[in-house]
């Protein structure tokens, strides 16, 4: 299914094939937590005018809300929302641990109240699998434990030996549902995640049980939840010669453009945040020469596109000052071109980072944008 094209130190040029189409690695995938980007920003705009390959959609408030039975009824989230392209969907597991105020965690799953309505739900690595089934998505991620960084080590050695049985729990109910006739999506794939804090030994130990599973493929979870930029990248460097050269590698919840550029450096294929939409909708765009916040006085007058080098539909069309002048307004319209624009920028980062490997060039492409892409454009 995934086939590594080229290789330029650490960084890798990949080809994932999936039942709803090819992904090209290094890829950024759009957050659209409840079947929606936030902004106002339609599956047909992703497909036609922001280059996206994959949506990521969000297993906890889909099951809370409109109800994962609901989307199986309607035929999948791929009719749903009208998205013939691949489809991520997430555990749940992180919103259960951080959004949940109450929770309980036991052997079979976790106790907790919606962050909705307050009603009692529990999950555990079946019923993960099963909602994910039901909303037919490409890829699903297995149910684990996120916990909170810093961790006591012997809490985090736990956590991870609980994580390795429930990713067992959701390898075998993934193959059970697989092989129901009802099932929408009979070839959905299984990534793992991988977890241990920030503890060196753990995070290696962790990586070599799951590999053994032969999944689809792996994730680094529990990072990019506040611990140092640095201390991030370490954690990657450790993990990475663990991990299995032929699968997808997938970084979660990152980042900035330039955490893209370093994590394809050492390795990672996969990218998810809701960094470009939600920035965008507090008027923050980045472009080719580094961040604006479209709101300052400085754009009031200013005509020119909000990044010259960019092709989105907001540059083509609309000048900096007319961008400024929706968000001042407080016109929906402002949030909306932003989000495109960020969207466009983030998907074309990631294109413009394969074209890189292919060519061999990466590591000047590295050198030119990783810190220019996180300094402030005048």
């Amino acid at each position: 299914m995934f086939t590594l094209l080229k290789q330029e130190g650490a960084a890798r040029r990949g080809s994932f094939e999936t039942v709803h189409g090819t992904i090209q690695t290094p890829v950024f995938m759009n957050v659209g937590t409840s079947a929606a980007i936030k902004g106002g920003v339609s599956s047909i705009d992703l497909k036609n005018e922001l280059k996206t390959q994959v949506e990521l959609c969000n297993t906890y408030h889909l099951h809370v809300r409109p109800g994962d039975e609901v989307i199986y009824k309607l035929g999948g989230l791929h009719k749903f929302m009208n998205w013939d392209k691949p489809i991520l969907t997430d555990s749940g597991g992180f919103q259960v641990f951080s959004l949940a105020k109450l929770r309980r965690i036991k052997e079979e799953g976790v106790f907790f109240n919606s962050h909705v309505d307050g009603r009692k739900i529990f999950m555990g690595p079946e019923e993960s699998m099963q909602i994910q089934s039901h909303l037919a998505s490409t890829i699903a991620m297995a149910f684990d434990e996120c916990v909170e960084n810093p961790a006591e080590y012997s809490y985090s050695k736990a956590s991870c030996e609980r994580t390795t049985r429930w990713l067992k729990r959701c390898q075998a109910e993934m193959q059970r549902l697989n092989s129901l006739e009802s099932t929408i999506n009979k070839n959905q794939m299984l990534f793992g995640i991988n977890q241990g804090c920030t503890y060196d030994d753990l995070r290696i130990e962790h990586m070599k049980q799951i590999r053994e599973l032969d999944l689809d493929g792996y994730a680094i979870g529990g990072l990019a939840v506040g611990e140092p930029t640095e201390v991030m990248y370490h954690v990657i460097e450790q993990v990475e010669p663990f991990m299995p050269k032929d699968k997808p590698r997938y970084l979660m919840g990152v980042g900035t453009p330039s955490n893209i550029i370093e994590a394809v450096a050492r390795g990672i294929d996969f990218f998810d945040c809701v960094m470009p939409s939600r920035n965008a909708r507090h008027g923050t765009m980045f472009t080719w020469n580094g961040i604006i916040h479209i709101k300052n006085k400085c754009f009031e007058l200013d005509e020119r596109p909000v990044d010259p080098e960019c092709g989105c539909p907001t540059c083509k069309n609309h000048s900096r000052a007319y961008v400024r002048h929706l968000f001042k307004a407080d016109e929906q319209l402002g949030g909306r071109l932003a989000v495109m624009h960020n969207l466009y920028f983030y998907n074309t980062l990631t294109e413009r980072i394969r074209q890189a490997i292919d060519e061999g060039t990466f590591g000047q492409f590295r050198a030119k944008y990783s810190t220019l892409l996180s300094s402030m454009c005048e």
